[in-house]
């Protein structure tokens, strides 16, 4: 008989290599006021995850902690207030970011705003890899870059789990797209519908692009402040990298006449609906890397830790 009380979780208790994921027993959530607890059936695996999971001095400071932001899944319970959800429904979302990890579960609770009804039209596998990914894309491009149709967009790392999404966001909004990536996935890059793709190992790219309305630059440093370049007068680089907001990236954008913004995901109901929207109309796909089993999420971070992944991994609860 199964004890309803407790559920299969993966945890760790020191940081380290993916060695150290390890599948537990914890005592089952309950929801709170605003929350819902969702009986999870797939959870996306992330950088920001096996970051946290190898790097001291993150946000969630020190172990133990379960690990995941991403999840899609059933309303198993609503906490008093919830008006959006009843049991019984499929959802997707994401946690608040960084604080509200633990979706690396069986079951996990939430604010009922965190998530949005999943659409029938994807599955659970799909609906589990979009939330971080698509989010980021879309704040940075739409909430913070204010992408318009016509405008130029440069996105860095185009074959990534954030780059794949943003192109397809990007192009929603009737943009033109220029992507870069290495050789191999310029026609993975192309099939999402970027306009252009480069090659970053052999092209300059501060000099094959000067007139960007707006740059999304993932990899952050001196990256970011030589893709500055890249933009038209009063265009925007949107960086995802929290690192980023030093003086020398401030300083080089306004010597330039260019603006930068350094930006961390929010969870974001409206933002979660509007992923909803493009997903059921199938203008925003995940790219599917490889799935695992909740028990195999070690395997998962060692996939995701040799950066030759495109797209999105994403664990699977039965």
């Amino acid at each position: 008989m199964n004890d309803i009380t407790t559920m299969r979780a993966i945890s760790q208790d020191t940081l380290g290599g993916p060695e150290v994921l390890k599948e537990v027993r914890l005592p089952r959530p309950a929801p709170g006021p605003g929350e819902v607890l969702v009986r999870v059936c797939a959870a996306g695996v992330n950088p920001t995850d096996w970051k946290h999971r190898g790097v001291p001095g993150l946000f969630l400071g020190e172990p133990p902690f379960v690990l995941g932001w991403d999840v899609s899944g059933v309303i198993e319970a609503t906490g008093p207030g919830v008006a959006l959800f009843a049991p019984g429904d499929e959802v997707f979302g994401m946690l608040p970011y960084p604080y509200g990890a633990g979706t690396h579960a069986e079951y996990v609770t939430g604010p009922a705003r965190a998530f949005a009804p999943k659409p029938a039209a994807i599955d659970h596998v799909q609906a589990g890899a979009l939330p971080l990914a698509a989010l980021t894309a879309w704040q940075a491009l739409v909430d913070t870059a204010r992408l318009e149709a016509g405008q130029r967009v440069l996105i860095h790392a185009a074959a990534g789990g954030v780059g794949h999404l943003a192109v397809q966001i990007a192009k929603a909004r009737q943009a033109h797209v220029i992507g870069t990536a290495s050789a191999p996935k310029h026609d993975f890059v192309r099939a999402l519908g970027a306009d252009e793709v480069l090659d970053y190992r052999t092209t300059d790219i501060t000099e094959a692009v000067r007139d960007a309305d707006v740059v999304l630059d993932s990899q952050g440093s001196d990256h970011a402040i030589r893709s500055l370049r890249s933009l038209r007068p009063g265009g925007i680089l949107v960086s995802l990298r929290l690192d980023d907001g030093n003086p020398a990236l401030i300083q080089q954008a306004a010597r330039l006449g260019v603006r930068a913004q350094v930006m961390l995901v929010e969870d974001d109901h409206a933002g979660m609906q509007a992923i909803a929207h493009l997903a059921a109309d199938g203008r925003l796909r995940a790219e599917i890397a490889g799935t695992f089993e909740l028990a195999d999420a070690a395997k998962a971070h060692e996939r995701g830790g040799t950066g030759r992944t495109a797209g999105k991994l994403v664990l699977t609860v039965r």
